[in-house]
């Protein structure tokens, strides 16, 4: 097992395998409503309330959106800007203006640019959240997408930054689930009818994580006071 870990802040996960790995990127997947982006807030906050200098960029929604979201769980975040440890950035609304000037001059949306994500993280971060990646795939062939994304993780390596980086599922589909192999770890968020009790739930499905022992059984989780719980009784081996 790597020695140095980021607490998630989902104790389940922390107190089996300590967390994401120090300069690694961890692919998160799932369909909307899935617990993605809290997933990703919950991982933010718990970065910086270890001492991390923090950035979460949004390319699909507004900063008070997710401020909104972050206030409805028991997170520190507004302690953590205050600080310096958090930083939001908001690249939805350029995403927007740039697919409205296409469709006025009705032109294709330019083929996308991971490039451009990495050029706005602040000096000094030490952990990112990309939410989410979907949004610059537009254009991209399945070998640009493999090509593009690959890089995109060794880049983020080459900085020293701790990365989570999300991408919605029916995007990972389209291009052939190939993230799941390029990222060190790799999650999907899930949502499924229990066969026993008929009910919905939220199960995490852990595809991945390089030099650590992880569960084969799916991890049905709920939403708590503090974010994602995970309510599987049989501990994590």
């Amino acid at each position: 097992m790597t020695k140095d870990r980021i607490k998630t802040g989902i104790k389940a996960l922390d107190d089996d395998w300590g967390g994401f790995p120090v300069g690694r990127a961890v692919l998160v997947t799932g369909d909307a409503g899935s617990g993605k982006t809290i997933f990703g807030m919950q991982f933010a906050n718990s970065a910086c309330s270890q001492g991390l200098k923090t950035t979460y960029i949004s390319t699909e929604e507004s900063i008070d959106e997710l401020r909104e979201q972050g206030h409805s769980f028991d997170w520190d975040l507004d302690r953590w800007e205050g600080k310096g440890l958090l930083t939001f950035l908001d690249l939805s609304t350029a995403r927007i203006t740039e697919i409205n000037m296409a469709l006025e001059i009705r032109v294709d949306v330019q083929k996308g640019r991971f490039d451009s994500i990495l050029e706005v993280i602040p000096k000094g971060t030490q952990v990112v959240v990309v939410d989410s990646l979907g949004s610059h795939t537009a254009n991209l062939t399945t070998k640009e997408f493999k090509e593009r994304f690959d890089l995109f993780v060794h880049k983020l390596k080459a900085m020293g930054l701790t990365a989570l980086i999300i991408i919605d599922s029916a995007t990972s589909a389209a291009y052939n689930d190939l993230a799941l192999f390029s990222a060190y770890g790799a999650l999907k968020l899930l949502k499924r009818e229990n066969p026993y009790t008929g009910q919905r739930e939220r199960v995490i499905d852990i595809v991945k994580m390089r030099n650590t022992k992880v569960p084969l059984q799916l991890l049905v989780f709920k939403m708590g006071r503090n974010g994602i719980v995970v309510l599987t009784q049989e501990p994590v081996k």
